[in-house]
């Protein structure tokens, strides 16, 4: 799987599990999702299980701190320096 493809999947998945049906037009690799409330605590949970789920890294191996979960661009980062599915 590519980055652009795993940016896209994860921008899917944020949409139908966090927008509920809003414009999703925002919703730009670079755009700050913590920042404007797309993303709660608990959101943030239900994330890190999903990327532990899909790109079978290890809960373990996340390192949750703000600025790995920021944008997406960000946590598509954080997959491939933990999941050998990612490529550039």
């Amino acid at each position: 799987m590519t980055a652009q493809q795993t940016a896209d999947e994860l921008r899917a998945f944020i949409a139908a599990e966090f927008l509920d049906g809003e414009d999703a037009s925002e919703l730009t690799d670079d755009y700050d999702i913590a920042a404007s409330g797309v993303i709660d605590s608990l959101g943030l949970v239900r994330l890190v299980s999903h990327i532990a789920t899909t790109y079978q890294v290890p809960m373990d191996g996340i390192d949750i701190k703000p600025e790995n979960f920021r944008t997406i661009a960000a946590i598509t980062e954080l997959i491939g320096r933990h999941s050998g599915s990612v490529v550039a």
